[in-house]
């Protein structure tokens, strides 16, 4: 049914697209294929770095866990050993000295398992922000 009076018939209406139109046309195809193009190499770059911290904060927080039940771990011994250690003190002096004593040398104990957790704890954070770091740097340029 594609007569000579069809409005769509190609044979009725020629259509030429004048050549400035031809190349303006093609010359966005071309940028938006670069646009593209660039785009994507950004959101693989970009995946890679997110796989890099989820990586490194999941080890983190083994390590981190790890520490925390070593240190429960030797805190409840301490204790215990404290609590045999009073029920066999001889005296209201002696219970006092022990009490005093290991009140000393669990502050110390706590004091230097806050340290290392600290150090841990930044470690990590400095593991963890360097894929972003390193990506950032690929993408955007120091000021000069």
């Amino acid at each position: 049914m594609t007569g000579a009076t069809d409005p769509f018939s190609a044979s009725i209406i020629p259509f030429q697209v004048p050549e400035q139109m031809r190349a303006l046309a093609e010359k966005g195809v071309s940028q938006a294929r670069d646009s593209y193009a660039k785009f994507k190499e950004a959101a693989e770059t970009h995946n890679g770095t997110m796989e890099a911290v989820f990586t490194s904060v999941s080890k983190g927080a083994s390590e981190y866990s790890a520490k925390v039940m070593e240190f429960l771990k030797v805190n409840t011994s301490s204790t215990l050993d404290f609590a045999q250690d009073l029920l066999a003190a001889k005296s209201p002096s002696e219970a006092m000295e022990l009490w005093t004593s290991q009140t000393r040398k669990q502050f110390e104990t706590l004091s230097a398992q806050a340290k290392e957790l600290a150090e841990l704890t930044q470690r990590v954070a400095t593991e963890t922000a360097q894929p972003i770091k390193d990506s950032a740097s690929k993408f955007y340029k120091p000021a000069a």
